[in-house]
């Protein structure tokens, strides 16, 4: 039942100049919808990672602590000043071949595959701007809610995780769904080590099929899903965190 209607998909937009025929055939399909599951995988769980470490960063940055703070400035520095590709490329090609040659000179293979460098250089990537746009929210809490929290016996931490974190969250959610997008789009970055998602799985069918327009706009409606899957979920959470009265 489900070929028929994809064959009578596929002839009815025949007409229009799509062809789209590579639906058709089981293993080119499969290969497809596979690199939509990794690209939302990717996502999944690139974005709980770019959070959790752009919060560090954001402390430390904000610690006080020159021990802390200045390796946190130097990474987000160095960071945000070079391309996402770049490091990519640094991290797969440079750093993942001198753990493999560590670990087969004790005998041992190397566990880190592709996806997992594409998570942690993407998740890194946006956690540095995660951690200015809450570094800007914890240096926007008013001091006396922190003179409030000291008279309660609150320690640094009680205060940056009881005070400072709850409102900065607040204050920058607006930037961090508008990075949580770009990070979204980000993921396209997969392809270019060879790591299934849904644009490098493309590529693969489009150079048999000649068929790149159709596959683009495939990735273009997938994309533009996810992301506005992620606006609409930051947008309810501004609403739902929204404090009333506050700033008003």
């Amino acid at each position: 039942m489900i070929d028929q209607w994809l064959a009578t998909a596929v002839a009815a937009l025949k007409p229009l100049g799509l062809n789209y025929a590579f639906v058709l055939d089981a293993g080119e399909r499969s290969a497809f919808l596979h690199g939509l599951v990794v690209t939302l995988q990717l996502c999944l769980l690139t974005i709980p990672c770019s959070l959790l470490a752009g919060v560090a960063l954001a402390a430390m940055l904000t610690s006080g602590r020159a021990a802390l703070s200045r390796p946190a400035r130097a990474f987000v520095e160095l960071t945000r000043n070079t391309p996402t590709l770049v490091q990519l490329y640094c991290a797969f090609l440079v750093l993942n071949m001198l753990i493999t040659q560590h670990l087969n000179g004790h005998g041992s293979s190397n566990p880190l595959t592709p996806f997992f460098w594409v998570v942690a250089v993407v998740a890194l990537h946006k956690a540095v701007f995660h951690a200015e746009a809450l570094r800007a929210g914890i240096e926007a809490v008013p001091r006396v809610m922190l003179e409030a929290g000291r008279s309660l016996g609150f320690s640094r931490r009680q205060l940056l995780l009881r005070v400072e974190l709850p409102l900065a969250l607040r204050f920058a959610l607006p930037a961090l769904v508008n990075n949580l997008v770009d990070l979204v789009k980000m993921t396209a970055v997969a392809s270019a080590i060879a790591v299934g998602d849904v644009t490098y799985e493309s590529i693969m069918i489009w150079t048999q099929r000649d068929n790149v327009l159709e596959l683009l706009l495939l990735i273009l409606a997938w994309f533009g899903l996810l992301t506005w899957v992620v606006s609409r979920a930051g947008r309810w959470l501004e609403q739902h965190l929204r404090m009333p009265g506050y700033g008003q």
